[in-house]
């Protein structure tokens, strides 16, 4: 009964027994407790590992959720079976180091201490499992919550390691927690990017201001691409050349960028780019000019009703000065934009329903900007940059039909 109720005792009197001094005894019985013991906490860890396993599987294979594969992937029960030699320890040091109090005081806080270690490794391979689980639902599409994952998983470390110091330097964590408060400012500097991080992170998702894929440029940081992850303190843009740019995420909110959800999600994509013209090409039309464009059935019902139009304007003014006055006299320019105009509207990859126009902006030194102002019906790259190229040939190559021309600086 000597062996059930003091192991250690029973120990020292075999080795007394045996002929050995009492001093010698009690270390030789320590010895053989403190190996009995990590022995038995190899075997229950053992244990512990093979029927948390066969249990998780077991119930795994009975449910068709892939959130129990998630969890085992993330090892969080098997990770659970660390705490079981730990406690072993806790448990039965008191045995084995009956005859040291120092020894079993430094045992006894390096044992609460990786009690402390595996609830915070376990506790933040949990919260990595659920926010697995969460991006495999619809609604992460749309919020992004990395960033809180984070800021949970450095609370959980924090709230470990003042545990650790108040059991190791045997102070009340409220004494911690007040000489940090004291600290506060030097907190605050030490962890400034987190701390902007945190509150962009929230803003950015609160505000649903930027997600993973979506498509934003921020010039002045040259970025110009996708978002593939979101986290604290930085977010990841991989841009079109294939490199990948990390910027802050609080200078999402301090600065402004462009985000091309809306027109992505819109599947129609603008096109807003201007033709300089050579003023000096831009005249009236004169009648070889409008015999030619009049044999273009497109223009030719326009020109007429221009004309018509053109016509009664002058028996109404009957001014000697009509030439210069009449309004509705025809331009090259003009005649030009209307056939622009009617030409992108059949076009069936343009939205008609969209506005098409082509546009004068303010004359410039190189000339008259003619801005084309359209929706191309695909918002994919490719195809958008196809359809923008083909217009734009369209239009240079048949501008000379018109007799106007475009700028072009000479060297």
């Amino acid at each position: 009964m000597t062996i059930l109720n003091d192991p250690a005792v029973w120990f020292k009197d075999l080795f007394i027994d045996a002929g050995l001094s009492k001093s010698f005894s009690t270390f030789l019985s320590t010895t053989a407790l403190v190996v009995i013991i990590i022995l038995l906490s190899w075997i229950t860890n053992l244990i512990a590992k093979t029927v948390i396993k066969k249990t998780v599987s077991i119930v795994a294979r009975k449910t068709h959720s892939k959130w129990d594969h998630i969890f085992l992937e993330n090892k969080v029960f098997t990770r659970l079976s660390h705490l079981a030699p730990a406690l072993v320890i806790w448990l039965t040091a008191g045995w084995a180091l009956k005859a040291y109090p120092s020894g079993l005081i430094l045992v006894h806080k390096l044992a609460y201490v990786y009690i402390a270690v595996i609830g915070m490794v376990v506790l933040n391979s949990f919260i990595e499992a659920w926010h697995k689980i969460y991006i495999t639902l619809p609604i992460s599409q749309h919020r992004h919550i990395k960033g809180y994952v984070q800021l949970l998983k450095i609370l959980v470390i924090v709230i470990a390691s003042l545990i650790i110091v108040s059991v190791i330097f045997r102070k009340d964590i409220s004494t911690l927690v007040a000489g940090l408060s004291a600290m506060a400012a030097v907190l605050l500097f030490v962890f400034k990017d987190v701390l902007l991080g945190l509150v962009a992170s929230i803003q950015l998702s609160a505000d649903d201001m930027v997600k993973v894929g979506d498509w934003i440029t921020i010039p002045g940081r040259d970025v110009d691409g996708v978002v593939f992850d979101i986290t604290l303190n930085t977010v990841k843009v991989q841009n079109f050349d294939k490199t990948i740019i990390t910027v802050p995420t609080y200078s999402l909110v301090n600065e402004s960028f462009q985000n091309w959800k809306g027109m992505e999600e819109s599947g129609i994509r603008q096109i807003k780019r201007a033709m300089i013209i050579d003023i000096q090409s831009i005249r009236f039309i004169e009648k070889d000019l409008k015999e030619k464009l009049s044999g273009i059935p497109l223009l030719k019902e326009y020109i007429e009703s221009a004309e018509r139009e053109s016509s009664v304007m002058k028996d109404e003014e009957d001014n000697i000065m009509d030439t210069f006055f009449n309004s509705s006299r025809l331009t090259n320019l003009g005649i030009f934009r209307y056939y622009a105009e009617t030409y992108l509207k059949q076009n069936p990859l343009i939205d008609s329903t969209q506005t098409v126009i082509l546009r004068h902006r303010p004359p410039e030194e190189y000339g008259l900007p003619l801005q084309v102002f359209v929706f191309v019906k695909n918002s994919h790259m490719v195809p958008y940059e196809n359809v923008q190229s083909e217009i734009f040939e369209h239009l240079f190559a048949i501008m000379n039909e018109f007799e106007l021309r475009i700028f072009q600086q000479l060297r």
